[in-house]
């Protein structure tokens, strides 16, 4: 434990060396970013974020990045509205301190995990039963990253007509594995039954009947219905693309490339407006209905979008490429020139060991005390709990090694995990 605490205390920067760092790693300049939001309501439940002045390192502009966020809310709007007011803090709160750009972008998706496990733990503990769907997006330069839980989906619409889904539905009807999870975790999943024995509707967790296999919120259903997000992080080559983030009013109307074909050519506030309105006229005002576009541009402008060529086979088959971090410029500038989006990270398991990894990224200080990995408080040595402690999907043989949880956060693992029923009782 000693060894953890001496990382941390490398990790302090003085800020002139980290801005003179930032400004060394924008080599390529960055693009402009334009959205547009719109959306027509029926039972008052969805809910949007959009700031685009977020800065990594504070009083610099060279660091700013942009959020975007749909929550579409359930069985109330509580949780869509604490969601919007509270989780970029708390996944801002779980980036280590004194990070270059660089290493900034590889530590944001387990920032992420944290930041919606804390944000779920927060809101269950009003007590309240509402929950919410969330897709979030950070925008940094070249870079979007995506977490997501629930049925709202983010897509990538790319120079040439490429479309990619940035997300995972977790839809119990359409996902296997997450149904074989929920059961092996100690729920239910079957159809609403009827007089007479008959099932009808899509596929259901009990207790609480809810269609989707995670969530923030919902503590009403069980903790196996987790807010652990499926993230991806690309790279978009120097042409730029589009996001198109949305409520399932929208996906449920239209597939992913009708949206993207519906608002070619129009800019992003316009294609907003002209998705919603494909979607209504598809299927009607059924749900809430809300989509946000973001538009990353190249500075010059000098690209702009066109038709998709009829011969693209092997393009779409190139569309996102693995590759290691340890090969970043070169490679970047390889796939920047052919008009390729790189995959920098992908990663779905609802298994907290799994997602928060070990400690060999860098720390972030503190009083001289570890910190729970989800929550952020301070603990003393002999406090910490390690993540991998007891769990046998831990990626670590040693589970005196951290990341630490607190007893609170250890007790919200082990019930997602199905090993104890939540402590959280419904007001």
């Amino acid at each position: 434990m000693a060894s953890g605490e001496g990382r941390r205390h490398r990790n302090l920067v003085p800020l002139a060396a980290l801005i003179n760092r930032e400004m060394r790693s924008e080599k390529m300049e960055k693009p402009t970013v334009r959205y547009g939001c719109a959306a027509q309501s029926r039972k008052g439940e969805d809910y949007f974020l959009m700031k685009t002045d977020c800065q990594r390192i504070p009083g610099n502009s060279s660091s700013t990045f942009s959020v975007f966020a749909i929550l579409d809310g359930h069985n109330g709007n509580a949780a869509a509205i604490f969601t919007r007011e509270n989780l970029l803090n708390h996944v801002l709160g779980a980036m280590p301190r004194g990070l270059g750009r660089e290493e900034w972008l590889q530590a944001l998706p387990r920032a992420l995990v944290a930041g919606f496990v804390k944000t779920d733990k927060e809101f269950q503990s009003r007590g309240e039963t509402s929950g919410t769907t969330a897709t979030f997006v950070i925008v940094d330069g070249w870079t979007v990253t995506v977490a997501s839980v629930g049925d709202s989906r983010c897509i990538l619409d790319t120079q040439g007509g490429a479309v990619s889904t940035l997300t995972v539905d977790h839809r119990l009807e359409e996902n296997v594995e997450e149904r074989e999870r929920v059961t092996a975790s100690g729920g239910e999943v079957g159809r609403l039954s009827i007089v007479g024995g008959a099932e009808i509707g899509p596929l259901r967790c009990w207790p609480g009947g809810l269609c989707l296999s995670r969530s923030i919120g919902d503590m009403d259903v069980g903790e196996f219905i987790v807010p652990i997000p499926y993230v991806k992080q690309v790279k978009l080559s120097n042409a730029g693309g589009r996001l198109i983030i949305a409520s399932d009013g929208i996906w449920d109307a239209l597939c992913s490339e009708m949206a993207a074909k519906s608002c070619r050519g129009l800019p992003a506030e316009l294609a907003a407006r002209q998705v919603v309105k494909e979607a209504l006229r598809t299927r009607g005002l059924k749900d809430d209905t809300t989509c946000i576009v973001v538009d990353i541009i190249p500075p010059d402008n000098s690209i702009q979008p066109s038709t998709p060529p009829k011969k693209q086979n092997k393009l779409r088959a190139l569309l996102f490429r693995k590759r290691s971090r340890d090969a970043v410029n070169k490679l970047s500038k390889k796939l920047s020139a052919i008009g390729i989006v790189e995959e920098l990270f992908e990663e779905g398991s609802a298994m907290l060991a799994e997602r928060l990894g070990s400690e060999e990224c860098p720390g972030q200080p503190t009083s001289g005390l570890f910190m729970c990995a989800v929550c952020q408080v301070d603990l003393a040595p002999s406090e910490g709990i390690s993540v991998h402690a007891g769990s046998i999907f831990s990626t670590s043989s040693k589970p005196w090694q951290g990341p630490f949880l607190c007893a609170d956060c250890r007790n919200k693992k082990d019930a997602m995990e199905g090993k104890r029923p939540s402590g959280v009782k419904v007001v």
